[in-house]
């Protein structure tokens, strides 16, 4: 199936048609740097967007060009906290350098990995775990069928969608997003987008 396909294939769930008719076109831009979204994704960790920002283009201008693995692990860790960052996201951004320079991740075979492969694949290093590896396969993959089910956004979207009472536990989420397979990345980005709806941002 396209993703045309895919958003049709989703307008069969009476809810989900309505966010579909309520948000527009599916657009989620995909982001092919794959090192510079790792790095971005540790260093945006528990941030606030505007912090997270500041730092991430702080850490950016220590360099010429966006630092390779190797330039990473150069870079003393004075260098590094002088934009911001804390010791241990220092020790996170060293360990995945450390990782693909020394050949264990494996950047550029991500793509032909299955998607629990990925998962496995960069849960190796420090500070990526499940979630941070669910957005890179979105929005660095473009995987369709991914469904972060402890990520908070897609847990309220799912409350407001279906007007639950509570917030639904992961497993909830799990089970209900059975009937959006082989598009659940897709069926995410809609409720993340409803939110915005919600809140008329």
């Amino acid at each position: 199936m396209t993703l045309h396909e895919g958003v049709r294939f989703l307008r069969k769930d009476p809810i989900l048609g309505k966010i579909i008719d309520s948000v527009g076109d599916y657009s989620l831009k995909k982001r092919n740097h794959h090192f510079a979204v790792l790095v971005e994704s540790i260093i945006s960790q528990q941030l606030a967007t505007r912090a997270a920002e500041v730092i991430f283009s702080r850490f950016k201008n220590i360099y010429p060009k966006f630092p390779t693995a190797h330039e990473i692990l150069a870079t003393r860790k004075s260098k590094l906290r002088s934009a911001g960052l804390s010791g241990m996201k220092i020790e996170y951004l060293k360990d995945l350098a450390r990782k693909i320079d020394q050949g264990q991740i494996k950047m550029k075979t991500l793509s032909k990995m299955s998607d629990e492969e990925v998962i496995s694949h960069l849960t190796q290093v420090k500070g990526i775990g499940r979630w941070t590896a669910e957005m890179f396969l979105i929005f660095s993959l473009g995987r369709q069928d991914v469904l972060p089910v402890h990520d908070l956004g897609l847990r309220k979207g799912v409350q407001m969608a279906f007007s639950l009472p509570e917030l639904p536990k992961p497993s909830e989420v799990e089970e209900l997003g059975d009937g959006w397979k082989p598009y659940r990345s897709v069926a995410t980005w809609y409720l993340w987008k409803s939110l915005q709806k919600f809140d008329g941002i």
